[in-house]
């Protein structure tokens, strides 16, 4: 059997006129028509000579149609590569050189910028907007349905997404066919998603969650979801009733609490908030529970791995752990340099092994190699515990990765960029907590002798070379940064010297 994962989700249709997505203006867009579309998309991609394993990736906004599109590339057998929407033509530049995309599809505003960036390449540059408009969509026009999906085995690519090391080098995650539905088929399960569900969905689709989780989840259940461009307050609350689920991370539950009119009666028709991507307080969740009568279920997932826990649906939903091991996922606490498998209780580096468990890095098996055990298990590079009861709690990370709103940032990148400008010494960057965003990246700098630089000056340089999130939200000044006698700065001083800055 064809295990291409549109041929997988077109199997769960549960009617062709069934109701897939639904945009925040009243726009529907029915299972028949989507999949007709990612036909449409498919013979596009192949007119432009993608080939089975090519990459094509993409930086385009939100839209029904950008589904259409990820379900598109699957069914030509090409690998899809999602761009996060704040990348900086820059920052495509090394995507695009390291995975050599035949095609890359840009929305129209940012054709012009990224234009020389595919021609060095040698990609073709397409484009799609949110509003219909786009050369792809015009070329969509011209095709018609009834592509028939390229055959693909689950070990064959469905989707590269990048994630950064603290050495700045971006490292490619490649996830098959299998990898991906696998882990949807678990979730369904789990979670009891069923048909009748409607998913409110505010999400980023270029990121794991927004796309592998909550979209894949929809389409095997044969759900539909109220598909939101992002998260706002107002919408979120005006569609909540006709909602039975929602997937968000943690910022978006601390901004519905900070809200008087989100209320218990509001919420009465949902079954399940699921929270993701950033640790959940024990104070949103303790709140949420008051507010509303629902306890927010935690999980705990990787680019490279989609998900490996949750925390029950029907059990105790235990505030400041992310629950079990999933159906088909084995979890282990190791010692990181060892590889010494650790008891309960025992703090140590997370280990998985399971069908959701990439397939490696993209043109590193040097590193792919590394991040392995020899008995096929994935050093997370997250550090946790496993309680008495089995519950999995995650205590900290082995590397300095800023989680901030629920997107990754690495020190290393941040911090070559500020030692770049004039009149810099040094830097380090680390995540302090912060009530909104869970993690606020923050710069500490040393200046050379006589060098006159301001906080202002650090922000302005930074702007157009690193997408928003990235850049620091504050930066402070020092005479010189702490080491020990090794000569290693000591961020974890850093972090309590400047504790309080975003209470």
């Amino acid at each position: 059997m064809d295990e291409n994962l549109f041929s997988v989700f077109k199997r769960h249709v549960p009617a062709p006129e069934a109701r897939l997505m639904e945009t925040q203006d009243g726009w529907h867009l029915s299972y028949a028509a989507t999949f007709e579309m990612a036909e449409r998309f498919a013979a596009v991609l192949t007119g432009l000579q993608v080939q089975p394993g090519d990459r094509v990736a993409v930086q385009i906004d939100k839209s029904p149609e950008a589904i259409a599109l990820y379900l598109g590339c699957a069914a030509a057998g090409a690998v899809f590569l999602p761009l996060n929407t704040a990348y900086t033509p820059a920052e495509v530049e090394f995507f695009v050189g390291d995975a050599e995309p035949r095609v890359l599809v840009a929305s129209p505003e940012r054709s012009a910028a990224l234009r020389p960036v595919a021609a060095a390449k040698g990609a073709c540059l397409e484009t799609m907007g949110a509003r219909g408009e786009g050369t792809l969509l015009e070329r969509l026009r011209e095709v018609q349905p009834g592509f028939a999906p390229v055959p693909r085995t689950g070990d064959d690519l469905a989707a590269i997404l990048y994630t950064s090391g603290t050495t700045g080098r971006s490292k490619g995650a490649m996830l098959s066919h299998a990898n991906l539905t696998s882990n949807a088929f678990t979730l369904v399960d789990y979670w009891r998603f069923t048909k009748d569900d409607v998913l409110l969905h505010a999400l980023p689709i270029f990121h794991t969650h927004g796309l592998f989780v909550a979209t894949n989840v929809t389409l095997l259940a044969g759900g539909s979801m109220l598909f939101l461009p992002g998260f706002d307050a107002d919408t979120v609350l005006r569609l909540l009733p006709r909602a039975t689920a929602m997937m968000g991370v943690p910022t978006f539950y601390s901004r519905l609490l900070a809200r008087p009119e989100f209320t218990a009666d509001l919420c009465r028709n949902m079954r399940l908030f699921v929270s993701g991507s950033a640790p959940l307080s024990a104070e949103v969740h303790k709140a949420f529970f008051e507010r509303t009568g629902h306890a927010i279920l935690e999980r705990y997932g990787m680019t490279e791995t989609n998900m490996n826990t949750s925390n029950p649906y029907a059990d105790e939903r235990r505030p400041g752990t992310v629950g079990f091991p999933l159906p088909g996922v084995d979890l282990r606490i190791a010692d990181r340099e060892t590889g010494e498998i650790l008891p309960k209780g025992a703090v140590g580096v997370i280990e998985v092994k399971g069908p959701n468990v990439f397939k490696g890095y993209w043109n590193l098996p040097e590193k792919t190699q590394e991040e392995f055990r020899a008995d096929g298990f994935f050093v997370t590079g997250d550090m946790g515990m496993i309680d008495e009861r089995g519950y999995v709690h995650i205590v900290g990370r082995d590397k300095d990765l800023i989680i901030t709103g629920g997107f990754n940032v690495y020190p290393a990148e941040v911090e070559a960029l500020i030692d770049a400008i004039p009149g810099v010494a040094e830097s380090a960057v680390i995540g302090l907590p912060h009530p909104d965003f869970g993690e606020g990246v923050t710069a500490v700098v040393a200046l050379k002798p006589g060098a006159q630089l301001t906080e202002d000056a650090i922000k302005a340089a930074l702007a157009e070379k690193l997408a928003k999130f990235k850049q620091p939200k504050r930066v402070f000044f020092v005479p010189s940064l702490k080491r020990n006698t090794m000569g290693k700065i000591q961020k974890v001083e850093l972090r309590a010297d400047y504790a309080g800055t975003f209470a």
